[in-house]
């Protein structure tokens, strides 16, 4: 492959020694703007302003990306160093004219007109936008989106993976996933779901005794699984054991309910959980810092309402507790002693 010959810099300089073309640079360090845009601002002919930005695009002062029929374009993201002593120097003399205040002022008046579009936009579709947005993006788009969140540097464990789904969209955004089943036929799904991602390890387990070590997870999964398992407290307590400190489990299940059709037809073991119980699963397991919370009904959804809960592992908290609890009781035992 042929490598581009560098730009001299004096060449770089005869680039810039057109105060049009350094009024231009000065612009698009700040905006990202179009021809058009950059033509309105300038008030010069669409020809001059396209001529201009040639040069400078020639000599790697702007970069340009498309944007349908058009182009946006910016500053150049690297300089060396050269070529950022040079730009100050300029940007400092050019900065100061009348020119360029005229030309932030005008600018201002484009980027108005941008936000007066959306404006336009949203005061007529305000009501029909979520619907707007689904149909665009689909359901999920929001939530799939906020995998972002995750550490990268986090192991992170699919409790009751089922068919997979779950550690599929949380692998792209974190180090490793351990997805752990009970079903073979589960099992058989979710690794042919997911035999192709490399950072995910599908696991055979029951949940009451994970095969995961002591300590070795960043974050614990428990999806729509709880109200199948016999035991919710040995399984909780596992997820306890796995989970680093300062780990966290999540939660996502049914709040309580009365369908008998999900205990004959689909095996459910459990009707939903209250608050009360998912935070007395939490304390007896020994989890410090919990949090429960009702999620917004799906307007498709025929199953019950479902909530998140999220606990933490503070083993620093629940020895502070254990202190205070065992000062307290030496002080009524020394008390009924005196007495």
């Amino acid at each position: 492959m042929q490598l581009s010959r560098p730009i001299p810099l004096f060449d770089r300089m005869t680039a810039l020694a057109d105060s049009t073309r350094s009024r231009l640079l000065l612009l698009l360090e700040r905006h990202q703007l179009t021809v058009n845009e950059l033509r309105s601002v300038l008030q010069l002919p669409q020809s001059t302003v396209s001529r201009h930005l040639k040069v400078l695009g020639d000599n790697e002062w702007v970069a340009s990306s498309p944007e349908g029929t058009s182009r946006r374009y910016r500053a150049a993201d690297k300089l060396d160093s050269s070529s950022r002593r040079l730009w100050h120097l300029v940007r400092e003399q050019i900065v100061a004219t009348p020119a360029a205040a005229h030309d932030a002022r005008r600018v201002q008046t484009v980027l108005a007109h941008r936000r007066s579009r959306s404006q336009r936009f949203f005061s007529s579709a305000a009501t029909q936008w979520d619907h707007l947005r689904t149909e665009l993006f689909g359901k999920r788009a929001d939530l799939l989106g906020l995998m972002g969140l995750l550490d990268d540097r986090w192991t992170v464990g699919d409790l009751g993976c089922g068919t997979g789904q779950l550690s599929e969209s949380v692998a792209p955004f974190v180090s490793r996933v351990v997805a752990v089943d009970d079903s073979a036929a589960m099992l058989s799904a979710a690794r042919k779901r997911l035999g192709a991602i490399q950072n995910v390890d599908v696991r055979s387990g029951r949940l009451e005794a994970l095969p995961i070590d002591d300590g070795s997870l960043d974050a614990a999964l428990l999806f729509l699984v709880l109200h199948y398992v016999p035991e919710p407290q040995q399984a909780v307590a596992e997820a306890f054991r796995v989970l680093k400190p300062g780990g966290r489990l999540l939660i996502v299940d049914m709040m309580p309910h009365d369908r008998e059709d999900l205990l004959q037809e689909m095996g459910h073991v459990w009707r939903g959980f209250s608050e009360k119980s998912i935070c007395g699963l939490f304390e007896s397991s020994g989890f410090t810092a919990n949090r429960y919370h009702s999620l917004p009904a799906d307007e498709a959804a025929k199953g019950p309402t479902l909530f998140a809960a999220v606990a933490r592992r503070d083993d620093a908290q629940r020895e502070a507790i254990a202190d205070a609890e065992a000062g307290a009781t030496r002080r009524e035992v020394t008390l009924n002693l005196s007495a």
